[in-house]
């Protein structure tokens, strides 16, 4: 039986205005943080099987859903201020914290910034504690691992992993969306042909993917230099209880990116693999996923 949930926005005292999706009901509050080329709308699922204690706040990052994209991001810490404001006005002062992908380093820095309001913290598929490189890429569109991109400008004119997607977005092109995911993310399931179209077409409402994709090749919470910039050792101002879920067949984020962040919070954390899962657990096992943040947050 799906939960009542209704899709609201807010204007922050940044000038951005942040939409979020909220359930009517539940007491145990639980921020969800989605990744890049998503927005709250991928957390339905999830949103539609967890118990009904749980009052569930799934944001839009600012550039993605409903939220506007008034100012450019330059960092994953732009948009966890912007989650800040947002809890802020929503006078919630503790809470648990799962993000996805590219809402797991959000989550992180978070996490960091004000470990006095996170109780637990769960980053499924998470980028890492290094963030993640994009490399430049010969004349085949392989990847030289000798040579990073450094600018937003190198990100822009990446023809392999970054145009693409912009022209697709430019012209709207579905189809060509679903060929990636199909070959990136839903590698051993797929939505139903209904939900997929939604999913295809709420990737549309991004308009800030070189912006996001520079912030996650400069985060860096480690304590060492992660061959663009020094390490911020935030890492270590993570106090919360944490959790990372990993898929074991994950094709964007690989298992050493789970076994980094671990490494780097320490004994307060732990992983827990999911066998037959790629990027989306969500779709892959969503009952163990449910189960997995059900358990910790009990």
């Amino acid at each position: 039986m799906k939960r009542e949930v209704n899709l609201k926005s807010i204007e922050l005292n940044n000038g951005e205005t942040i939409g979020y999706r909220e359930t009517e009901d539940g007491n145990k509050v639980l921020i969800l943080i989605h990744g890049n080329m998503t927005s709250s709308k991928h957390w339905d699922v999830l949103i539609d099987e967890m118990p009904e204690e749980y009052k569930i706040y799934a944001v839009d990052l600012r550039g993605f859903g409903i939220s506007s994209y008034n100012k450019q991001i330059d960092s994953l810490k732009d948009f966890s201020e912007d989650v800040k404001l947002l809890v802020e006005q929503l006078e919630l002062e503790k809470f648990d914290i799962v993000g996805w992908s590219t809402g797991g380093g959000v989550a992180m820095q978070f996490a960091a910034d004000y470990p006095e309001m996170v109780k637990n913290l769960i980053l499924v598929e998470s980028v890492g504690i290094m963030g993640y490189p994009i490399y430049r890429k010969d004349e085949k569109g392989l990847p030289i691992l000798t040579e990073l991109l450094q600018t937003k400008e190198d990100v822009a004119a990446d023809f392999v992993q970054v145009l693409p997607i912009l022209n697709a977005y430019e012209k709207k092109d579905k189809d060509f969306l679903k060929v990636v995911w199909n070959a990136t993310i839903y590698t051993q399931n797929k939505p139903s042909l209904e939900k997929y179209d939604e999913y295809l077409e709420d990737m549309l409402t991004q308009r800030n993917l070189v912006d996001v994709d520079y912030a996650l090749m400069t985060f860096n919470i480690s304590n060492i230099h992660n061959g663009l910039v020094e390490g911020s050792g935030e890492v270590d101002k993570i106090k919360a209880p944490t959790l990372v879920i990993q898929g074991d067949k994950d094709l964007v984020v690989p298992r050493q990116m789970a076994d980094g962040i671990v490494k780097g919070i320490g004994e307060n954390s732990k992983l827990s693999i999911i066998e037959n899962s790629g990027h989306s657990p969500l779709i892959d096992d969503l009952n163990r996923l449910k189960k997995e943040i059900v358990d910790f947050t009990s």
